[in-house]
């Protein structure tokens, strides 16, 4: 490019948009700009003139500063190293600009976003040879980037040719090279253990492949009743104070993904200071090791600039994605997508573009819908599985679930996990309304269910969400007439529901035992709750006061049983519910007994 094309010069100046005078740049390119030299992007042309939305504060920026490109879109680096890692909005590393400039982040400041000193140990594969014809995405060898991930070093996605040079194993930085590549047009390519790839483009695979294996999280609501496979699409609603980041939190920490991405996308600083305190410390339940190592984190908070938080979810996405391509699972949570599309409403308005619902651009839906595609399980150019899960919070204002952000996600994502104020405010964690949810994985995960824990599953589901819906209605009725209107057996439905919500659906984030539950803890509690209103209903039936089975000292044990046994415990779970049978046949034969002799 030449010089008169690579600098121009500043027009107009708007909040974090910038009209430049630069002829020759192209559509999504970064440039910087003025004297403190920020990071924009280009995002709109007008013939010699660029609109540009600036990822800092513009505020002191003048027209006629000068302005220059950097020749490539917003791109990350991706190679070893990203693990274990806080990253803002663009990708810059939060604590190596801590130690440069302290709490406040100066502007114009731009760090690797990788370690350049680190050596990393690599190991070429095996099956490579000097003269083969490499194709896109295929491995060049390994580091062990932690304890627990191997980090495979792929050829870049839009790379192929044949190997001139691979380096023996040995001790590398990133800034040596490992290796030269031919292309088909006779261009000589360097490789190195990282390479940088655009974030608002996809990284190609072979080809979409079929997920039925659900994603764990120990959140027995989450897991047993509304269920969402690896390479899913999920969300989760909910009003302020109902729990949603406690929700995603939980999940971050106790899902079994190979790697967890965390992007606090727009959300309070305190909240996300949390965060950044908390995981550090804690441990991985797999394998008793510190969770940060197959986990990184995005921060972006409310009070950084709005441009760099509609930049965070690709960011997370291209990294997310190019650890799917090595064959792993991958989680993505982002917190939250609401105000990644008030920094797309923002950015529209000072655009002048029309708004649409609730001042909404109106590609808002089309935007959604692009970046939730890009989860999913593939086929990687290598032949291996890989996916991305991306769970993406949402914060409609005043818990109104027609606007239009929450309204659009529902049309897209297959799981759907609604918070309720009402269930937060009773103090029932996680307020996951069984209502309001769903999820379009129940069939396919069955057949997990059937293989792995029980073939009962689905039916114990069922007949608990029968319950759950029975006691709303009879709720309604209670709360119109009174209890003196219902029946015994109806009076027991109600203590059914009760103990379901208790002892199954309600679930402390905080309690050592109670914040993880295995599948197979899960089905336990389920299948002993419902033990208790089967045999209880058919002693209804014989005349069995309600209140005298509700104060039966097994019950309470029941109810405390979730607490009381962590994950490992199966035999005492198992135990107990044997335990309530034979107590309830022992009520059965005394009534029995009792109405002989009345007769």
């Amino acid at each position: 490019m030449s010089e008169r094309n690579n600098h121009g010069t500043i027009r107009q100046i708007n909040g974090p948009i910038i009209t430049i005078h630069l002829p020759g740049v192209r559509n999504s390119e970064q440039v910087r700009i003025g004297e403190l030299r920020l990071v924009g992007e280009v995002i709109a042309l007008r013939g010699d003139e660029a609109i540009v939305q600036v990822y800092e504060s513009t505020e002191g920026v003048r027209p006629g500063e000068p302005v220059e490109t950097l020749g490539q879109p917003l791109s990350v680096e991706l190679g070893p190293g990203l693990l274990g890692s806080i990253f803002d909005g663009v990708q810059r590393p939060l604590e190596a600009l801590f130690a440069r400039t302290g709490d406040h982040i100066s502007r114009g400041i731009t760090l690797p976003a990788l370690n350049r000193e680190r050596e990393w140990h690599f190991l070429p594969a095996p099956e490579l040879e000097v003269g083969m014809r490499l194709k896109p995405g295929q491995r060049l060898g390994s580091v062990q980037e932690t304890e627990r991930i191997e980090h495979h070093i792929l050829l870049p996605p839009d790379r192929s040719g044949e190997l001139l040079e691979l380096a023996p194993a040995g001790e590398y930085t990133l800034e040596r090279s490992i290796g030269r590549l031919r292309s088909a047009d006779g261009t000589i390519h360097r490789l190195y253990l990282y390479h940088t790839w655009p974030v608002r483009t996809p990284r190609p695979y072979r080809r979409r492949d079929h997920s039925d294996e659900p994603l764990i999280t120990g959140q027995r609501i989450l897991d047993t009743f509304f269920p969402l496979v690896k390479g899913g699409k999920g969300a989760v609603p909910g009003p302020f104070g109902a729990g949603k980041t406690v929700v995603q939190q939980q999940v971050a920490r106790w899902s079994n993904a190979d790697i967890v991405i965390y992007v606090g996308c727009g959300e309070r600083g305190n909240e996300l200071v949390d965060v950044l305190e908390t995981f550090p410390k804690l441990q991985d339940p797999y394998s008793g090791r510190k969770l940060m190592e197959r986990t990184l984190l995005v921060a972006n908070t409310s009070n950084m600039p709005v441009v760099a938080r509609e930049a965070s979810i690709y960011v997370g996405l291209t990294m997310a994605e190019y650890y799917r391509d090595q064959g792993y699972d991958v989680v993505m949570l982002a917190d939250s997508t609401s105000r990644w599309a008030e920094a797309l409403r923002e950015v529209s308005g000072r655009l002048g573009q029309m708004p649409v619902e609730d001042g909404y651009p109106a590609y808002l839906a089309s935007r959604l819908a692009a970046m939730y595609e890009r989860a999913g399980r593939v086929i990687t150019h290598n032949g291996e599985s890989g996916s991305v899960t991306l769970i993406g919070a949402v914060s409609p204002p005043g818990g109104d679930f027609s606007e239009p952000v929450t309204a659009h996600t529902k049309e897209i994502i297959q799981t759907f996990w609604a918070l309720s104020k009402e269930l937060a405010d009773a103090r029932h964690y996680p307020s996951v309304d069984w209502v309001g949810s769903f999820s379009d994985h129940v069939t396919t995960v069955a057949r997990w269910w059937h293989q792995e824990i029980s073939p009962y599953w689905k039916r114990r589901r069922e007949q608990a969400l029968t319950l759950l819906a029975r006691d709303a209605e009879l709720s309604r009725i209670v709360n119109l007439v009174g209890p003196e209107a219902l029946s015994s057996a109806q009076r027991w439905e109600l203590e059914g529901a009760k103990l379901i919500k208790e002892g199954v659906l309600q679930q402390n984030a905080l309690d050592p035992v109670d914040t993880f539950s295995s599948p197979q803890k899960q089905f336990l509690l389920l299948d002993m709750m419902l033990t208790i209103y089967d045999r209880g209903a058919a002693l209804i039936h014989l005349g069995v006061p309600v209140q005298e089975l509700r104060d039966l000292p097994v019950i309470a044990r029941a109810r405390r049983a979730k607490q009381t046994y962590d994950s490992s415990q199966s035999a005492e779970l198992q135990a107990i519910t044997r335990e309530i049978s034979d107590e309830f046949a022992r009520i059965r034969m005394e009534y029995a007994k009792f109405q002989e002799r009345a007769e």
